[in-house]
């Protein structure tokens, strides 16, 4: 093989190892998962007559103001991940990505998706997401050196997305939009508890004020997943007295069994304290939310 084909194969290699890296500070998941929530919100708000094109707008612009958010999260974070084992290895701390770099595309991200927003979409929307990245990347980011009140910053600012897909349809932010965002809210506390307590030595050594860190004990980390899990049950029925396309009893059940089953983990989990009553309830909270939006799309369409 020749010296010219060797050094184009290196090179194509470095620009997908490049391209990878930029995808990882993006945290594909994260930003997944606040499209599924704004798509379902998009056709809850108009299930008949929905505008595609819109929304596609819409997904596309919030897709770049989350992943901005990550990235900016990890330029701010960088120092504290290189003393995190789980996160040692990211681009940023691993130094395969330099700081200039992501501040640069995290700055083009965000822009180019309000932008995108305001132009190709409506202004409340782009409020919205200027709102998210604020909240997640100014407040949220730095308050996670301070106090354990970062898990509640972030936990609103997780829900957001679920009203600018909604706001997207140009629908009235009402009770239905409201509950929808609320049952998001209160999800993440017995999710990130789960996170927190399972990732706790981490959270220590990158000197984070997770509940998990400040109280070792593991009994306020536990008391809020239970807190969190509890109030949610009431919270995701509320969709039983609105207008639906299907029958309201049957997702009334469903939606009763989902949340009684998180409960019952999340009281394992304050009881237990280890990690594996921390595994379990996070893959039940895993399964909790897509399991509870896809009964409520199927009532409503």
């Amino acid at each position: 093989m020749s010296t010219s084909v060797l050094t184009a194969e290196r090179t194509g290699s470095a620009v997908w190892a490049r391209l990878a890296d930029y995808v990882e500070m993006t945290k594909p998941r994260i930003v997944v998962l606040e499209l599924l929530v704004a798509g379902v919100a998009a056709c809850l708000a108009m299930p008949r007559g929905l505008d595609a094109a819109t929304v596609m707008h819409a997904l596309f612009a919030t897709a770049l103001v989350a992943a901005s958010a990550s990235i900016a999260n990890g330029w701010w974070e960088r120092d504290s991940d290189a003393r995190m084992q789980r996160t040692a290895d990211r681009p940023l701390p691993a130094g395969r990505v330099s700081s200039a770099e992501a501040l640069l595309l995290s700055a083009a991200m965000v822009l180019l998706g309000l932008v995108w927003l305001v132009w190709k979409v409506n202004l409340l929307t782009a409020a919205l997401g200027t709102a998210s990245w604020v909240l997640y990347v100014l407040v949220y980011t730095p308050l996670k050196k301070r106090t354990p009140l970062n898990t509640t910053i972030g936990a609103v600012a997780g829900a957001i997305p679920v009203l600018m897909g909604w706001t997207a349809t140009g629908a009235t932010l009402d009770l239905a939009a409201y509950a929808l965002a609320g049952v998001l809210f209160l999800w993440q506390f017995p999710h990130f508890m789960a996170i927190a307590w399972l990732y706790r030595r981490d959270y220590a050594a990158g000197g984070h004020q997770m509940l998990s860190v400040v109280d070792p004990s593991g009994i306020r980390c536990g008391s809020m997943a239970v807190v969190g899990a509890l109030v949610l049950i009431p919270v995701s029925l509320i969709p039983t007295i609105l207008p639906t396309g299907g029958s309201p009893l049957v997702f009334l059940v469903w939606t009763f069994c989902l949340g009684t089953v998180q409960y019952a983990l999340a009281v394992r989990f304050a009881l237990h304290r280890d990690e594996t009553s921390a595994r379990l309830l996070l893959r039940g909270t895993l399964i909790y939310l897509p399991a509870w939006m896809a009964m409520l799309l199927m009532v409503t369409l």
